[in-house]
Order: structure tokens, then C-alpha cells, then sequence
């Protein structure tokens, strides 16, 4: 298919724009690598603030925990999800936090992954009286500044796999909060894929959000104590 397109560019084109579009072809994907290389760079130093080991993540008060969905488009249950559940769930019956903040999207009816996580973390017993739900978490963006804007927290923990966990550091230490994060363990490099070519993308969608349209929370509203 690519070859017949091709062919079909340089028959209509004259000789010497095609050779002027092959160049410019190149230029920009030479640029867009370079960009995407470059996100990931800055984003992966904020892999030291980042910790597998429960026995060494610094106690904070609070944690925030990355939404995502219960189940796959296809069906099963989402091991990203089921993860970060077990990780939150470790984190509080360890002592290393008191109060959970389930940050997520909220876009329909049937869809609601704070209300998922919130769920799932009552039956492994943390009481409702420790979690708070963010329904306007759309975002890592969202959910970091408004777990700062809405909920007060200028130093918390936050709880997603070590991927997210670097991009939602590098975007709270750009807004000088005090985050650190627990890495929920990973789920296969097949099952993932999808998933990893996505954060390729979203690293340099980040660098965009903060230095280039200086992006803030889509929702932000009246700001919840957590007692």
C-alpha cells in the first residue's frame, strides 16, 4: 500500500518536489524522534524519586491514585487497575499513609473509575472514612493539581505504575509540590504494549502541556479538607 502511494506521489509530483518532499519527510521525523527522545530524557530523571520497595517509601499522610479502568475494551479485568489497588492497599495497612484520594475520570454513567477504586479498596478493608474521591481526574495533569488546588496537598504519595508515576513527579515538582511515588507492579510487556507506545506520546504531550500551553485543570471547584 505504502509503495502505491508512493508511486502514485512521485508520478504526479515533478522530480525535483518530490525530491524537496522526501527531504521535508525527513526532516520532520528526524525532528518528531528527536522531540519524542528528548520527553523521555526529562521525564525518566524523575525515576530517583520513584520506589518499588514498600520498606523504603517515605511515610505521607496522603496518596493519590491514578485512575484507570476496572476491565479491558474486550473484557477481563484490567491488571493496571487491579495493580494499583494492591499497591494503595499495601501502602495504608503498612503505615506508610493514612488517607487515599482516588483520582479519575467520571465520564459517564457506567463509566466511573474513582467509583471502581473506591469500591475495590473498602473490600480489601481500608474504611471510607480514609478515601476521598477526584471525579474530574481526566488527566495526570488533572488529578496532580487538582489533588493541590481541590484536596490542599502540597506532599503526597502517588500510586500508578513507575511510567505514570515519573510524568506525574515531573509535572508536580514543575508546580514545586512535594510528591513521590509508588510503583505498582507492571504488567507484561504483551499485555502492556499498547499502553507503553501510548506514553512515548504522552511524554512529549506533557513537555507541551507545561512549557508550551501552560495547560491547567479542566475542572477545579471548591476545595475538600482531608481530616
Amino acid at each position: 500500500m505504502l509503495t502505491r502511494i508512493l508511486h502514485a506521489v512521485t508520478t504526479f509530483f515533478t522530480p525535483r518536489v518530490c525530491k524537496i518532499l522526501r527531504r521535508g519527510a525527513l526532516f520532520l521525523s528526524v525532528t518528531l524522534f528527536l522531540l519524542l527522545w528528548l520527553a523521555n530524557q526529562v521525564i525518566s530523571q524523575q525515576r530517583a524519586y520513584t520506589y518499588d520497595d514498600l520498606e523504603k517509601v517515605p511515610y505521607n499522610r496522603v496518596a493519590v491514585v491514578l485512575g484507570t479502568s476496572k476491565y479491558l475494551t474486550g473484557g477481563g479485568l484490567n491488571q493496571y487497575f487491579q495493580n494499583r489497588i494492591d499497591a494503595t492497599v499495601a501502602l495504608y495497612f503498612s503505615g506508610k499513609i493514612n488517607q487515599v484520594i482516588v483520582s479519575g475520570d467520571n465520564a459517564t454513567m457506567s463509566y466511573n473509575e474513582p467509583r471502581e477504586m473506591r469500591r475495590e479498596l473498602l473490600k480489601r478493608g481500608i474504611p471510607s472514612r480514609a478515601i476521598y474521591s477526584d471525579y474530574a481526574g481526566f488527566r495526570t495533569l488533572d488529578s496532580i493539581l487538582r489533588a493541590h488546588g481541590v484536596f490542599g496537598q502540597t506532599r503526597f504519595t502517588v500510586v500508578s505504575q513507575r511510567f505514570q508515576n515519573e510524568r506525574a513527579i515531573f509535572l508536580a515538582h514543575h508546580y514545586s509540590l512535594d510528591v513521590v511515588g509508588f510503583n505498582a507492579k507492571d504488567v507484561d510487556a504483551y499485555t502492556g504494549f499498547k499502553t507503553r507506545i501510548r506514553e512515548i506520546f504522552a511524554r512529549l504531550w506533557c513537555l507541551f502541556d507545561v512549557y508550551i500551553w501552560e495547560r491547567q485543570p479542566r475542572f477545579m471547584g471548591e476545595q475538600i479538607a482531608v481530616e
